[in-house]
């Protein structure tokens, strides 16, 4: 008779030990001894788990299976998971999920924005090693040549040469764990001159050594007839006195342009802008934070997304502007304009003038030539400085224009759910509880005045309004300087 088996008896089944814990175990340690011995650093382990550590839930799952098997040939039980290999799992999974994630953020790029001062690191970023005693780079300028300049992680401060060479000098900072790695890196990011016909490039050459925190800043005097372009991301660019068309690409930083006889291209994003003694006309595309224009001989083009404002002084010819909620175009600017997310200011404006925005306040003085405008929820001034049509169309707010006295015009006045006001005798005014009305003629009648109001007051006022004071935007020198946070808190768009 055969013996009765472990459910026949009530004897409880044995089961079998799993080895999956102590195997993680041994894995995790010796991963902690390489860190230990800086056979590998730890930041290389740390990429490593953030992009692979689901492969540790993969091996887990593995061994499990294969012990599941096991216990099952021999008729034993198998192991289960365990509250600690519970508690392991969900631990593993939550610190792997922030891993991935911190991943994805350039922490070379933070670790160089945190100043602490000279002689401090945060082992987290490395240590950083400055070499400023670089051997310097020259190169003759070919007849009619050109310069490109190529910067990934840096500033470009470009003045001019007295002759026909181009000089290069420049800053490096290297984040790293240790002097023989940026000693080595160093090595391998030495700036790069070439010239390809009459062309000559000049390359930082940071990604030299890969993706490894390489900063260099760039001085470099140019000939000043030579026609120039820069690609900078992550540093100011300076440029100082040219006779030759400017282009600039510039990623999160400053943009800084003085004395320049030619035209400039600008293509930003998320950088400022500062500009002055432009003899040619500005082209400033992309996304912007703030921008200063000053003295400007030529005509002004604006399109994009403006974050910060928009301060334009004594601009030659015409000026155009274009974002997501403004669209503005008049003949040109002999005063100044600000421009921010609530308002719109300007004086010394020549028309024909163009205006379409929303929930921002105009206030334009010594307006000449023709304007229309259209805006809503804001209020809309306009003091006229020589003889124009007007129209304006405003939705919830009110509308106001001063008219010199010597100037005849004609009026068609017009407001739902207000009133109108006019100083002139010779304009008929209807106010009733739905609507506001003012029509006539005030001497000659040579313009027009269009006004249209939906839940505004509309004044029309002899001679001058209080106009805006806004003087002209100091522009003091601007030196090199590490770019701010990689993702700022934004502002309202203009």
């Amino acid at each position: 008779m055969s013996s009765p088996g472990p459910s026949q008896t009530g004897v409880p089944q044995r089961r079998r030990r799993s080895m999956t814990g102590p195997f993680i175990l041994i894995v995790v340690g010796v991963i902690f001894l390489l860190g230990n011995m800086h056979l590998i650093s730890w930041g290389r382990l740390g990429v490593w788990f953030a992009h692979y550590w689901p492969l540790l839930l993969i091996l887990w799952g593995v061994l499990k299976l294969v012990e599941h098997y096991r216990a099952k040939r021999e008729g034993l039980s198998a192991p289960g998971i365990g509250a600690g290999g519970v508690f392991l799992l969900i631990f593993l999974i939550v610190a792997g999920l922030t891993a991935s994630q911190m991943a994805r953020v350039d922490w070379d790029e933070v670790g160089n924005h945190i100043d602490i001062g000279d002689g401090h690191d945060i082992p987290f970023f490395g240590s950083s090693f400055n070499f400023d005693d670089q051997p310097p780079l020259s190169q003759a300028l070919p007849a009619g040549g050109s310069v490109k300049i190529v910067n990934e992680r840096g500033a470009v401060n470009v003045n001019v040469s007295n002759d026909d060479q181009i000089r290069v000098t420049y800053d490096k900072k290297i984040r790293a764990e240790n002097q023989e790695d940026a000693n080595k890196w160093n090595e391998q990011t030495k700036p790069q001159i070439s010239v390809s016909g009459n062309q000559v490039t000049i390359n930082a050459n940071t990604r030299g050594a890969g993706d490894h925190g390489v900063t260099a800043d760039l001085n470099i005097s140019i000939p000043r007839k030579a026609a120039l372009t820069i690609a900078s991301q992550r540093g100011d660019v300076n440029v100082m006195g040219r006779d030759g068309a400017l282009e600039i690409s510039n990623q999160r930083g400053e943009v800084n342009v003085d004395d320049v006889n030619g035209d400039v291209t600008l293509n930003m994003d998320r950088s400022s802008v500062r500009a002055s003694q432009i003899s040619g006309d500005v082209s400033i595309s992309g996304r912007s934070n703030d921008v200063t224009l000053t003295d400007v001989k030529g005509a002004a083009r604006l399109s994009g997304e403006f974050m910060e404002s928009v301060k334009l002084s004594k601009i030659g010819k015409s000026v155009k502007f274009n974002s997501s909620r403004t669209d503005m175009e008049f003949g040109k600017l002999e005063g100044d304009l600000d421009l921010d997310s609530g308002d719109l200011r300007a004086n010394g404006l020549s028309g024909p003038l163009r205006l379409t925005t929303r929930s921002k306040d105009v206030t334009l003085a010594g307006v000449s030539g023709d304007v229309r405008v259209q805006d809503e929820n804001s209020a809309v001034e306009i003091q006229l400085k020589s003889p124009g049509n007007v129209q304006v169309d405003n939705r919830h707010g009110d509308i106001t224009v001063g008219v010199p006295e010597k100037v005849g015009f004609k009026v068609d006045a017009r407001t739902r759910g207000g009133e109108v006001q006019a100083d002139f005798p010779d304009i008929k005014v209807n106010n009733s509880d739905e609507q506001g009305t003012a029509t006539g003629t005030v001497g000659n009648g040579a313009i027009r005045l269009v006004l249209n109001s939906e839940h505004g007051t509309i004044s029309i006022r002899k001679g001058s309004i209080e106009g805006p004071e806004i003087a002209a935007p100091p522009r003091p020198p601007k030196s090199p300087k590490v770019p701010g946070p990689a993702n700022p808190p934004q502002p309202e768009e203009n």
